[in-house]
């Protein structure tokens, strides 16, 4: 009798084992990255088989050439515990294919039994359908489950996750509706995996290799994938587990591991200008007319090659009227909207005007209530948009300028925070060591009319989302500044106009040293307005756009000369280039076509007229700049280029009437 209750305990702990050991998983219950699995570990020679394409912004693996060694692994590599493939799964795989022709079957994974061509599993595209093809070992033949129009092959990414368990199967295509199949047998519980190997992209042989492109594989044992990828905000490459060689930039040169061949894969279209948005990033355009080619950055098209342009004329181009008279204008861009222009107008019943290039055209597009808007300024923190306005801004007797950010969902700028100023004429937005600042021109206090007061560096608080006072500049009537970056120093350069008594003062240039703003040079100007920085082959200069001067005695003088100064690498000091006779000049704008740099100037006054010509110069090397076109504006106040698809620009600002102008730039 004890022998008997001693052998049945020993039947009881040996059923625990083989109980406890039967519920232990095969493997961890983790993503299992195939993909990266099949690649070669760092150090390992490079397969000759695989190539990494860029297609609309995202990398995948190419599987080229004879394919000799298709890309494999073990099964045991990823089968630890036991040799069972789990009854309960889903896999996740994103892919590019181009149109597939009727009857053709491409597979993006294979288990086959090694050394044969045995089939145990297998994951493969058709036209328009998608099979899971599986042996079971209890019936000994093969089961298809077909998802039937599911459109992969259209040269699109797709990120697809097909769930398995039991007679069940469910399909999900980039986060959309699911798509479930049941099968009169339940996948196989016991799907031994002895002596198997993984086949990433084929079946182990040249036909049925997958052409398109592969970015990830990966197996999930013992759950459904899709809560864990939906919803996203890019379905069709949503990611839950990708090689890391797709994340990294090719052939950068400390590069540890397999270095891939690389391509980016494009389509260069002709004749008119297609749409350009991020389903064609990436893309090429050729402009025969212009001789030039295009590449889509999600947003624009940007010249990447073009026929060495040359200036032919100017003509007017758009007759714009604003809410007001304006003092400024400001171009800029905002991703997946276009090219907007911000209007500084004067009219404080009007408001100022945001407008939208809409067919070629600025079109008004949003108004913004403004007091005296003197000009704005656009910049980006975090991909989030600000437009921020010098303005005169009355509550509780203080002066106030404001912030504005873009509200994505609402498509409109929204206020966000305001500024105390002081008859604030300019703001200058700028980076230094991955902080963001704001520095304001305070041009004159209200209460005392004193010019001599100081003006304000804020700096971006990431913690409040806020600008907060960061170090005060004493300035003197300031109007404008400028900020620079020659090599690794950073500078800052204001237009002090007027000191109370006299235009005659210094401007000062400031240079960052130890986590502040301090003077680097004083130069003299005559009712400084604007500061204008470019480069030319290297060399680093500063115009200085010169207004009145008030003498002692007699009326102001208009027509001065305002000044470029080139900086001298010896001295480490700007010396003066060259002297242009100016009327009230108010602004200067520098651009660039083709390989020729101009220099075009706001004429505002002459002592007697605001009907004046504002002169485009053009660089001739040691002469300086020459003048070459003679541009008709009526109290001009400020300039601003821009490019789009119909060409290049120049817009004016004027001060003294409501009726701005757009200019078209015409080449050959």
């Amino acid at each position: 009798m004890l022998a008997c209750r001693s052998l049945l305990l020993t039947w009881v702990l040996l059923a625990a084992r083989v109980l406890s050991h039967s519920w232990r998983p095969c493997t961890d219950l983790l993503p299992l990255d195939l993909l990266s699995r099949s690649l070669p570990r760092p150090g390992q020679a490079t397969p000759t088989q695989v190539q990494m394409v860029q297609s609309k912004g995202s990398r995948g693996l190419r599987l080229a050439g004879a394919m000799a060694a298709p890309l494999s692994f073990p099964a045991s590599q990823i089968f630890t515990n036991c040799d069972y493939f789990p009854a309960e799964f889903s896999l996740v795989t994103t892919v590019k294919l181009r149109r597939l022709r009727q009857k053709t079957n491409e597979y993006i994974f294979s288990l086959l039994r090694e050394g044969s061509d045995s089939l145990l599993l297998g994951l493969r595209i058709s036209q328009n359908r998608l099979h899971f093809l599986t042996t079971s070992p209890s019936v000994g033949g093969r089961s298809r489950m077909s998802f039937k129009e599911v459109r992969l092959d259209d040269n699109r990414w797709h990120t697809v996750v097909l769930a398995v368990t039991g007679p069940f199967a469910t399909l999900t295509v980039d986060c959309g509706l699911p798509l479930e199949l049941k099968q009169v047998q339940s996948f196989p519980s016991h799907l031994s995996t002895r002596g198997s190997r993984f086949f990433i992209g084929s079946r182990g042989k040249w036909r049925g290799r997958f052409s398109g492109l592969l970015r990830q594989l990966v197996l999930l044992p013992g759950s459904d994938a899709t809560p864990r990828l939906c919803p996203a905000t890019d379905p069709s490459l949503t990611e839950l587990s990708i090689p890391k060689v797709l994340k990294t930039i090719p052939f950068q040169p400390d590069q540890q591991g397999p270095v891939y061949p690389y391509e980016a894969e494009a389509r260069v279209t002709l004749g008119n200008p297609p749409s350009c948005s991020r389903a064609e990033q990436g893309q090429l355009w050729f402009n025969a007319q212009r001789k030039a080619l295009f590449i889509c950055d999600g947003l624009r098209w940007r010249t990447l090659l073009q026929n060495k342009e040359r200036l032919d004329y100017v003509e007017g181009y758009q007759d714009l009227y604003t809410r007001s008279e304006t003092f400024d204008v400001e171009i800029f861009s905002i991703p997946s909207e276009g090219l907007f222009m911000a209007a500084a107008n004067k009219d404080s019943r009007s408001g100022s005007g945001v407008y939208r290039w809409t067919d070629g055209s600025f079109q008004l597009y949003q108004n913004i209530s403004t007091q005296e808007a003197r000009s704005w300024k656009h910049f980006t923190i975090d991909d989030k948009v600000f437009l921020v306005v010098a303005a005169n801004f009355r509550e509780a007797g203080t002066e106030l300028s404001v912030i504005y950010r873009w509200h994505r969902r609402r498509r409109r700028f929204v206020r966000y925070q305001t500024l105390e100023t002081h008859t604030a004429l300019d703001f200058e937005a700028f980076h230094i060591h991955n902080q963001s600042f704001l520095v304001v021109a305070n041009h004159r206090r209200a209460r005392d009319s004193n010019h001599n007061i100081h003006s304000v560096i804020y700096r971006w608080n990431p913690d409040t989302k806020l600008f907060e006072v960061n170090q005060t500049l004493l300035t003197s009537g300031a109007y404008d500044w400028e900020f620079f970056t020659v090599g690794p120093y950073h500078f800052l350069v204001v237009a002090n106009t007027f000191d109370g008594r006299t235009t005659t003062i210094s401007s000062t240039i400031y240079v960052w040293l130890d986590g502040c703003f301090q003077t680097f040079q004083s130069i003299p100007t005559v009712g400084a307005t604007d500061w204008e920085t470019f480069q030319i082959d290297g060399r680093f200069f500063l115009a200085v756009a010169n207004s009145q001067k008030i003498p002692d005695r007699g009326p102001s003088l208009y027509s001065i000369n305002s000044t470029v100064y080139e900086l001298n690498t010896l001295t480490q000091t700007f010396i003066r280039f060259q002297d242009i006779l100016t009327h009230s000049a108010v602004d200067w704008e520098f651009f660039t076509i083709g390989d020729e740099k101009f220099l075009v100037v706001a004429n505002s006054y002459d002592g007697s007229s605001y009907g004046l010509n504002s002169v485009v110069y053009r660089w001739r090397g040691y002469e300086g700049f020459v003048p070459v076109h003679s541009l008709p504006t009526f109290g001009c106040r400020d300039w601003e280029h821009f490019s789009t698809d119909e060409g290049s620009f120049l817009i004016y600002s004027s001060a003294t009437s409501r009726l701005s102008k757009v200019f078209r730039l015409r080449t050959y």
